[in-house]
């Protein structure tokens, strides 16, 4: 337990239905179901972090004057409660979540939440709504999330804050699962640049790549790739994951962490299970011509988008306002296939978790 904050639990006085449940849990899909109860802590200059409760998920009560609709001042993390063959339940990686979480708070002048306190609310959620877990290949996907909730309209930091976790059974992130997705370069937006807020999981990055993602469906795509800022060069992220490409001699290459690209936990966990395997890898800048030309000359095998969400999801054709490229025959490549099933393995539980990274929840 925290030191510092009690978590007082409200149950939800009606809770969904057993049957209905399992019917919404065997609908899949993502973010459109969820559980029945939040965790909610609240923070004010004069009290800091207080009232903290688990209780019924419903609509909050704002002032139209709060901050976070005039300011945008909101983080938000996503992270994946997984059930193994055990029946054991699981996260993975919390407490990377944890420190990206104060990381994005700094950045957006917020106040930091103790990780033990974020760890808490986040497993107290999960406790409580474990009946929500889905079987197979789904999971309970948990959005802890916090937003400037001061009624005032000056652009200062807020002086009041809410912390919240929400649940949400999810299955595969892409319609059709697992198979290779089809990216547009964006040569016109950009997502964030330095000094700006890229590195930093807030609400208004999101909001700014979204007509570039609109313009990425209108030409039959899944997800939208940024260029840099500076230079409309060099390859960042996609709208909502990090790029990783295979080269013929079998290296990685992504992207470097440069202050404009969100710093991801699956992109980390890649890196280190790659070079556990004696995997040559690069983090360095790679540009949009480079990737056109290596791709049409062989050079590159395989490219893969990584996140929470998707996990691991092949790239199999790339799409630009001049023309499309296929990466090799346009599907899963070998070792994106392979890190792909060692890296769910070990969510799962079905591959030993000789690092730590599977944190079991008390149930």
């Amino acid at each position: 337990m925290s030191a510092a904050l009690s978590f007082t639990h409200i149950p939800n006085p009606t809770p969904t239905p057993a049957a209905e449940r399992e019917a919404l849990l065997a609908q899949g899909g993502f973010g459109t179901v969820f559980s029945d109860h939040m965790v909610t802590i609240e923070w004010s200059q004069d009290k800091g972090w207080h009232k903290a409760e688990v209780r019924k998920r419903e609509p909050f009560l704002l002032d139209p004057a709060a901050a976070v609709l005039h300011y945008a001042q909101e983080i938000f993390e996503g992270m994946k409660a997984y059930r193994t063959p055990e029946g054991k339940i699981t996260l993975f990686r919390p407490d990377q979540n944890a420190r990206r979480f104060n990381l994005s708070a700094e950045r957006m002048a917020m106040p930091t939440l103790p990780e033990e306190t974020f760890l808490e609310a986040v497993e107290l959620l999960v406790q409580t709504d474990k009946d929500w877990i889905p079987g197979g290949n789904g999971s309970l996907y948990l959005r802890p999330f916090m937003f400037a909730s001061e009624a005032f309209l000056g652009v200062r930091p807020a002086h009041h804050y809410t912390f919240c976790v929400i649940a949400s059974p999810v299955g595969d992130y892409f319609k059709g699962g697992a198979k290779p997705v089809s990216v547009w370069v964006s040569t016109e937006y950009t997502r964030a640049s330095q000094g700006g807020t890229g590195a930093a999981k807030c609400g208004g990055n999101y909001a700014a790549s979204l007509v570039a993602q609109a313009e990425a469906y209108d030409n039959g795509c899944d997800q939208v790739v940024f260029l840099d800022a500076a230079e409309h060069r060099w390859i960042e992220e996609l709208g909502g994951m990090n790029v990783f490409f295979v080269l013929e001699d079998g290296s990685l290459l992504t992207t470097p962490l440069a202050g404009t690209i969100l710093p991801g936990i699956t992109r980390a966990s890649l890196l280190e299970l790659a070079r556990a395997r004696g995997l040559k890898v690069e983090e360095r800048r790679y540009s949009f011509e480079e990737w056109q030309a290596d791709a049409r000359s062989g050079k590159i095998k395989e490219a893969f988008a990584c996140g929470t969400a998707a996990v691991v999801a092949a790239i199999g054709e790339v799409r630009y306002a001049g023309g499309s490229f296929k990466i090799a025959d346009g599907q899963t490549g070998p070792l994106t296939e392979s890190l792909r099933e060692e890296l769910t393995g070990i969510q799962r539980g079905r591959v030993a978790d000789t690092r730590g990274w599977a944190r079991p929840v008390a149930i």
